[in-house]
């Protein structure tokens, strides 16, 4: 776009916040074409204090956002567009993520628990085995959730359980809980000087605590975690202002211009990409490929309970007075995380570009499969136990053929939720729409075309998680500049990728990583040992059978002496007999 000594009027812009688990972007479009005009990202650093741990700074986050809108402001200025047309303002955010702080001090009282980590094993185990029938679904019928260490309950659980502070808050009224869009909000409209402490339907039903067919935070599924409803976020739509940024909540004169936008749109990550894809027809799917990957197809205005591993979720509500849409979910915990482990913790690639490169060279795995269970398996199977494997493997496998296998895990594990979704719906899918970071590899997008042997359709414009958020703030009452009419909705150009393979090649490399994933499960069944602070005995059959060997060895070594002695008691009389 050309600079001008003008300032380019391009009519009412909305910008969106998209808060994701390894960056933040902040984002603005064209509400009439659904441009993006200009945007900013900053990583944000995961940390892992203990093995199965994941946390993240909530400081760190805030201030995340905080620099994307200067960067996209000043951006926006260079381009010579104005700020102050930006009419409302979006929330997109990694789901499930747990924070709990001060509403007095308005300091964070842990850091942010992420939606991998797998602390809270042990609990879930432990409430699993209380159900009729060791029932891990005992609360789907009001969740459409299985008690899991992925969604917030438990997690919040956790933190009251062993966070003395958080504890101490929550006792004396203090504390406050939120998914990453609830911390969000209430920061930006003012923290503890009056900010909105609110969720929308499709964060809240992430929790274990939402009924989705009440719509509403559930008094029994509260008590049976023992959470306090009082620490708990007001429960809004997807798509109504629910306050007005604040003027000292922004540290710059260029951010600064924000102040006083209505706040108008929530919608966690993969419900905003499915509006950003435009799925708003029961039976339209998309899958997100992000640092895990998600299947969402959306199922009309009744929750469907899936027979085959998948979760029913609330997949948006667009409007106070609007009826909510439901959407099966297929969850993978590992998809863009496995590029991440592979270039730090493996040294194997530099890149997520390099991955792609080193995975052409050879156009293979080599009969090598990676399952990346490295937070248990999420759908269909929900199995905490599972670890990740790397099998197959012979002399003339290299680094090469395991980034090929690191590709094809993502695939094949959409294929399993695509599989059980269509057996869920009785309607194959004819085509997939996908989106988010992995899109850009384009082997990848290949590989996912042979695996699933139907096309994989790629928008031209990937960011349909933040074009999701900024549609529903745009579309609020009181804001009004985006249509979501199906005649205004903007046509999208997209890329398509057909099968190359034969299905009979795809069904045998499928049959093969199945006899993988089964290989990967029952290798943990308690809460991980506590580095530096734990010992073998932590696990009960392990400790038996040390304590049962050395008891053992100790009977034996006074066996043989006691044997000893009666030997040299009989034969101490013998004479020696000295050779010369």
């Amino acid at each position: 776009m050309a600079a001008s000594s003008h300032r380019i009027m391009l009519g009412p812009l909305v910008a969106a916040i998209d808060q994701g688990t390894s960056s933040t972007r902040f984002l603005v479009f064209n509400s009439k074409t659904a441009e993006l005009l200009s945007h900013h990202q900053v990583e944000i650093k995961q940390s892992f204090p203990k093995e199965g741990w994941v946390e993240e700074d909530p400081k760190e986050i805030l201030q995340s956002v905080y620099e994307c809108m200067e960067r996209t402001c000043e951006k926006l200025t260079q381009l010579n567009i104005d700020i102050s047309n930006i009419k409302a303002i979006g929330v997109t955010n990694q789901r499930e993520t747990t924070l709990v702080w001060d509403k007095e001090t308005g300091e964070p009282l842990y850091n942010a628990i992420v939606w991998l980590d797998l602390r809270t094993q042990s609990t879930v185990e432990r409430l699993i085995n209380k159900t009729p029938g060791r029932n891990k679904n005992h609360l789907k019928h009001k969740t459409g959730l299985p008690i899991s260490t992925y969604f917030s309950a438990v997690k919040l659980r956790w933190l009251m359980d062993n966070v003395a502070e958080v504890h101490e808050a929550v006792v004396s009224h203090r504390a406050m809980f939120g998914t990453v869009d609830s911390w969000l909000i209430w920061c930006l409209t003012g923290g503890k000087s009056g900010g909105v402490h609110c969720t929308d339907v499709t964060n809240a039903s992430r929790t274990m605590l939402f009924n989705i067919h009440t719509m509403d935070w559930d008094p029994e599924l509260c008590k049976y975690f023992g959470i306090p409803m009082e620490i708990l976020p007001r429960v809004r739509s997807s798509s109504e202002i629910y306050g007005l940024m604040v003027t000292k909540s922004l540290h710059s004169l260029k951010s600064g211009a924000l102040s006083g936008i209505p706040i108008s749109g929530c919608l966690g990550d993969q419900s905003a990409a499915l509006v950003g894809q435009m799925c708003f027809q029961d039976g339209q799917a998309k899958n997100t490929y992000g640092t895990g990957c998600f299947l969402l197809r959306n199922t009309g205005a009744k929750p469907v309970m899936s027979d085959h591993g998948l979760l029913t979720t609330v997949a948006y509500k667009l409007g106070r007075d609007k009826p909510a849409c439901y959407a099966l979910e297929g969850s993978v915990a590992i998809a863009g995380a496995v590029v991440r482990w592979l270039q730090d913790n493996l040294g194997i690639i530099g890149s997520s570009e390099e991955l792609e490169k080193l995975a052409a060279s050879v156009g293979t795995s080599y009969g090598c499969y990676f399952v990346p269970a490295f937070s248990g398996l999420y759908a269909p199977y929900w199995e905490p136990s599972a670890r990740g494997i790397i099998c197959g493997l012979t002399q003339f496998t290299n680094k090469n053929h395991v980034a090929f296998a690191a590709l094809e895990a993502v695939c094949f594990q959409t294929r399993e939720i695509l599989d059980a979704m269509n057996q869920d719906s009785g309607i194959p899918l004819t085509q997939l729409q996908v989106d988010g970071g992995m899109t850009s590899n384009r082997l990848l997008m290949q590989l996912q075309a042979d695996i699933l042997c139907i096309p994989v359709v790629k928008p031209s414009m990937p960011e349909t998680t933040a074009l999701g958020a900024a549609m529903a703030a745009g579309a609020a009452e009181g804001v009004s500049v985006w249509s979501l009419s199906p005649e205004d909705l903007s046509e999208v150009t997209s890329e398509k990728f057909e099968p190359q393979i034969n299905p009979e090649e795809s069904e045998f490399r499928y049959a093969r990583w199945k006899k993988a994933v089964q290989k990967s499960m029952n290798w943990e069944t308690t809460e991980p040992v506590c580095n530096g602070n734990g010992s073998i005995f932590s696990s009960v059959p392990l400790g038996f059978y040390i304590m049962g060997s050395m008891l053992m060895l100790i009977g034996a070594r006074y066996i043989i002496g006691q044997c000893l002695d009666n030997f040299n008691s009989a034969h101490q009389n013998i004479p020696h007999i000295v050779c010369k």
